[in-house]
């Protein structure tokens, strides 16, 4: 007879989660007493878009700058107003010229792509690593051009990309290298921590990243002609260069991406526990692979041998043909077990209306039809196989960023996944159209 507490949700059995898990919160009293102090200081930001000693901002920019730096043994850390204002900051300070083509990931949040067009330079999408979701060498290096000018290096989901292949690649053929770390503060490669490795790396410090200061950013450079680069379109540049007496105006086109002082006294603070928070994941991590790392057509993370990941999430494969079973009819049953925060497939850029109608800038395909394009980029479908099997077949991820999870709050998630893997057969009778 069956056990009726192993039946499934969907076949009338007890759902194994009955309750929402705590959400991720990591604001406590030294950030509540921090924002007091600048609150009753009335200096809530101290930026002036002018060539003046405020041109820097105030004091806890400052501050929050050289904690980060000291943090990540960087010579430079410039804070942002968010991860997406850095990179376009990132693409115009190695002096990316219009037409100009940059390599980057399809297997990312969609501003690592627009920050390049956005100075009217051209995304070019290479494929990606089976195993950690980075970019593949391989395909970098046979995706550059004469025109290419940077790659776009995506750690996601919290694994550092490959940055000795991609280092090499760049120094062949005298390219810039932007690490996009959004997600993987923390996370260490061959010793050294992600970001820190490339010309700028790029942190997002917005309310589901490790470090949450509502919204917000940092870049680190060792390079003081790109800092001060980073520094001017941060902050209106073309109003300042003459005063500044700087010559190369190539990209001195500013804005206004500049961070607050309340967020960056929030930031200090949440820099001090970094090293908690991501160690809290790696906790959680270690215990969902322990549970789950036998089960039949279930891929656990694979971490490379001179890395740790900072688990943004907890990145899982199916293997479709030995589980029988499409990836939705998994997905609905972990959903009706409970399981909060999975997310099917994650997304392929090249694939997404703008680039599949290269309409971008007005209505007419600018950049791609104009003059500074210099050759027919291809978007369709098969470009990057890896990444369109991986979305639209076989990737299911835990969003370990969601919620702050214990012990028992793990293993009701194992709990879930070996009761509907212990249901594969029942599943396999409703057929894919379920």
């Amino acid at each position: 007879m069956e056990n009726s507490k192993n039946r499934l949700f969907l076949f009338g059995g007890p759902k194994t989660i009955k309750s929402e898990f705590e959400p991720y919160h990591s604001i406590g009293r030294e950030e509540t007493e921090a924002v007091r102090q600048v609150m009753e200081s009335g200096v809530l930001s101290q930026f002036l878009g002018v060539w003046h000693k405020d041109f820097y901002g105030g004091e806890k920019v400052r501050e929050f700058e050289k904690a980060w730096m000291d943090f990540f043994g960087v010579k430079h850390a410039i804070s942002v107003n968010s991860a997406t204002s850095g990179l376009i900051a990132a693409i115009g300070a190695i002096g990316i010229e219009p037409g100009d083509e940059v390599i980057v990931s399809p297997w990312t949040m969609c501003a690592s792509a627009t920050a390049i067009l956005h100075w009217n330079a051209i995304p070019v999408f290479a494929d990606i690593e089976p195993e950690t979701f980075n970019l593949d060498p391989k395909s970098v290096e046979d995706n550059i051009t004469p025109y290419t000018k940077a790659i776009m290096a995506v750690d996601i989901f919290g694994h550092p990309a490959d940055m000795d292949a991609l280092s090499a690649i760049a120094d062949k053929h005298d390219l810039k290298i932007i690490s996009d770390s959004a997600q993987s503060p923390g996370a260490l490669i061959n010793a050294n921590y992600a970001g820190t490795l490339a010309d700028i790396g790029s942190y997002s410090l917005n309310y589901h990243k490790h470090i949450h200061t509502g919204e917000g950013g940092i870049l680190v450079t060792n390079d003081d002609e790109i800092a001060e680069r980073l520094r001017l379109i941060r902050n209106h540049a073309e109003a300042v260069v003459e005063e500044k007496d700087q010559v190369d105006l190539k990209n001195m086109l500013g804005y206004n991406f500049r961070l607050g002082e309340i967020e960056c006294a929030i930031g200090i603070e949440q820099l001090k526990k970094l090293d908690g928070f991501v160690s809290a994941r790696q906790r959680v991590a270690r215990r969902l692979t322990t549970g789950l790392y036998d089960l039949p057509g279930l891929r656990t993370p694979v971490i490379k041998a001179n890395c740790t990941h900072a688990y943004y999430m907890y990145p899982l494969v199916l293997d479709i043909e030995k589980i029988g079973i499409k990836r939705h009819i998994i997905y609905r049953a972990l959903l009706a077990e409970g399981v909060q925060g999975l997310s099917e497939g994650y997304v392929t850029l090249h694939l997404l209306p703008m680039y599949q109608k290269k309409i971008a800038y007005g209505s007419k395909g600018f950049p791609w039809t104009s003059e500074i394009c210099h050759r027919d980029i291809e978007y369709h479908r098969g470009i990057c196989p890896i990444a369109e099997d991986l979305q639209e077949n076989s990737y299911l991820g835990y969003k370990m960023c969601l919620n702050d999870l214990n012990d028992d709050d793990v293993d009701l998630i194992v709990m879930a996944f070996r009761k509907v893997w212990s249901n594969l057969d029942n599943l396999k009778d409703l057929g894919n159209d379920f």
